[in-house]
């Protein structure tokens, strides 16, 4: 339970918004390591699992493999390579039950704001319980947000000529019908990326047949959809051993792979094109599968058991690459003059960054605009008190990084709490920000679209983003908590009290 105020206002010693892989994680991490910590989750759906619980598409399911996008302090102990979507939300809700996390959850609670009050030094988050439209407020210690990087209301929807001919539905993934029938339908999905190679293989066994359209190509990858090697493994093993073997060569090929593809460009793209080469054979039309970017300037798509090119063999599904010219009654007709007849045109067109979830946040009543803030070891806010974000990988499985900002977190708790501190203050001294965003490496159309959301790249350590996890658990893990950008604050006598207390600058000693 919170503690309460004197104004009945719930008291939490953290306070984090969003239920969903980071939330849950970055929870479980603290509750193990605090039980005595009073911590609330606020999340806008109605149950948890964030991604997980939203999308639901045919086929859905991780594009990063499960023994390094389980949590670390909770193996995925399964031998699918790449799980489905339910069994992602259903491990997410074990782990939460096991620790104790399921019942700190507020659902149905959308964040609007967050100030931090340099006097009674604790944040006002204002929310709102949507069923009931009622106002909530809480003050909380420490602020951490897990809302991911995307806005969960609406998809990225590009507008297409004379849409309101086509007399079928058009539907976008993130708001998939329930009642969508495509039995022996005609199908176009237009896109090309994770989303889209998910979809064709998983409807092309009950459509008449489908689709995939697509400006330009992504590259696409087959990985077995079982661990055989584990399988053997456990065989001679413990099975906690044999997954600890694998999830160690997961992060090792992973890591390896991202570097080649950096390194080693041109013969990175002639390998991957050989491998789809080998399972489409030479009947199909390479260019549909020919990126004009180098690999790993967009993420790999990765496919179980070769599915989408199994498809493409069995003549279910196709691929065409080219621009729309416009909607027809019937379909869509491409600028080339082709004609693509449809009964359900899915447009699988990316997402729309946002962060925060769109919470406004303010220090003292002043708004803070996070693109101009840089983030230090990707974890703290530059010039923001008790305020964190849990960002994952973008090159390699997501909770990898969240992992350990929420271990590092601890750390920094521990410390503070060893040490009398009550606040701490995150500032550059050395102008290191740069004008490059934190994602802005990754060519993908929804990274260059929101871009401008994000925050800032640093020049140098510690605010430099890197997107290593060797160097990050060193970072995170094992450097000192004490650094000369953190500002620590003494404790005073009670937390959010209303007599007047120093304001919190970046002129007071650091610690």
């Amino acid at each position: 339970m919170a503690s309460v105020q004197h104004d009945d206002i719930p008291h939490f010693d953290v306070l984090i918004i969003g239920a969903g892989l980071s939330g849950i994680g970055t929870a479980c991490h603290i509750t193990n390591t605090f039980p005595k910590k009073t911590i609330t989750l606020l999340e806008r759906r109605e149950t948890l699992g964030g991604t997980w619980d939203l999308f639901n598409y045919p086929g859905i399911r991780s594009d990063s493999d499960m023994l390094t996008f389980g949590y670390n302090f909770r193996p995925w102990n399964k031998l699918h390579t790449l799980a489905d979507g339910p069994a992602i939300k259903q491990y997410i809700s074990d782990t939460a039950d096991e620790f104790g996390v399921t019942e700190k959850i507020q659902f149905g609670v959308k964040t609007l704001s967050a100030n931090w009050d340099s006097e009674s030094r604790c944040w006002t988050v204002i929310a709102l319980h949507e069923k009931s439209g009622e106002k909530r407020q809480y003050t909380c210690g420490y602020f951490i947000s897990c809302t991911g990087y995307y806005d969960q209301d609406a998809g990225y929807r590009p507008t297409f000529p004379n849409e309101e001919c086509f007399k079928g539905r058009k539907i976008h993934p993130q708001h998939w019908p329930k009642d969508l029938n495509y039995k022996d339908k005609n199908v176009v999905i237009i896109g090309s990326g994770a989303t889209a190679v998910t979809l064709m293989p998983a409807m092309a066994n009950d459509a008449a047949r489908v689709t995939m359209l697509q400006r330009s190509p992504s590259y696409i990858f087959s990985v077995p959809s079982e661990d055989k090697m584990t399988e053997m493994l456990q065989r001679i093993l413990p099975k906690q051993w044999a997954f600890k073997l694998a999830r160690k060569r997961n992060l090792a090929l992973q890591r390896g792979i991202y570097l080649a593809c950096r390194r080693w460009p041109n013969f990175m793209k002639k390998y991957l094109l050989s491998h789809v080469r080998k399972h489409v054979g030479d009947s199909v039309d390479m260019r549909h599968f020919t990126p004009k970017y180098m690999p790993w300037d967009e993420r790999l798509c990765s496919v179980p058991d070769a599915d989408l090119f199994n498809a493409i063999r069995s003549r279910k599904a196709a691929i065409e690459t080219g621009e729309i010219a416009s909607f027809t009654e019937n379909g869509i007709t491409m600028k080339d003059g082709r004609t693509l007849q449809a009964d359900i045109i899915i447009t699988a067109t990316g997402l729309n960054l946002l962060t925060l979830g769109g919470i406004k946040v303010s220090v003292d009543n002043t708004p803070c605009s996070f693109s101009e803030k840089m983030t230090y070891k990707s974890v703290l806010i530059e010039g923001m008190p008790n305020m964190a974000w849990i960002f994952g990988y973008v090159n390699a499985s997501w909770t990898l990084k969240a992992d350990i900002s929420a271990t590092y977190l601890c750390r920094l708790f521990k410390y503070m709490q060893n040490n009398d501190f009550e606040v701490v203050v995150p500032e550059d001294h050395d102008n290191c920000a740069l004008d490059d965003g934190v994602m802005d490496s990754l060519q993908a159309g929804y990274v260059q679209r929101g871009k401008h959301q994000l925050p800032r790249q640093g020049a140098k350590y510690p605010w430099k983003v890197t997107m290593h996890y060797g160097k990050d658990r060193k970072m995170l893990l094992n450097d000192p908590i004490e650094d000369a950008a953190l500002h620590f604050f003494k404790k005073e006598n009670s937390m959010c009290k209303a007599a007047p207390q120093k304001n919190i600058n970046t002129r007071e000693a650091s610690a």
